[in-house]
């Protein structure tokens, strides 16, 4: 298991932008994959991004071309950069392994996207 903390969410205009961390309790790089998700009101958990310890990504197409995920293994952290907000981004946003593992969901962090 690895313990994850999100930050870095708040409410920002659309067109804006957010920069995401998630703190992990072991190095990701030791992990073959880590990722966004994001559930809004009444969704279901929705994949956001994908980073590989090669360096590879990942991303859903709603957010291609927006979102940049990128990982510092000295600071054992993930993080997710957003860009050209659009309201349809409100969610609360988490991180964990891709494929998700059940104990390691964190609190999360909201993201809220003002028309």
């Amino acid at each position: 298991q690895v313990q994850l903390v999100e930050s870095g969410g708040g409410l920002v205009q659309a067109g804006g932008s957010l920069r995401l961390s998630c703190a992990a309790s072991r190095s990701i790089f030791n992990i073959n994959r880590m990722g966004w998700y994001r559930q809004a009101p009444g969704n279901q958990l929705e994949f956001v991004a994908a980073f590989t310890s090669g360096g590879s990504t990942d991303y859903a197409d709603s957010v291609k071309g927006r979102f940049t995920i990128s990982g510092d293994n000295a600071k054992n952290t993930l993080y997710l950069q957003m860009n050209s907000l659009k309201p349809e981004d409100t969610a609360v946003y988490y991180c964990n392994t891709r494929p998700p593992l059940v104990g390691s969901w964190g609190q999360g962090t909201q993201v809220t996207v003002s028309a």
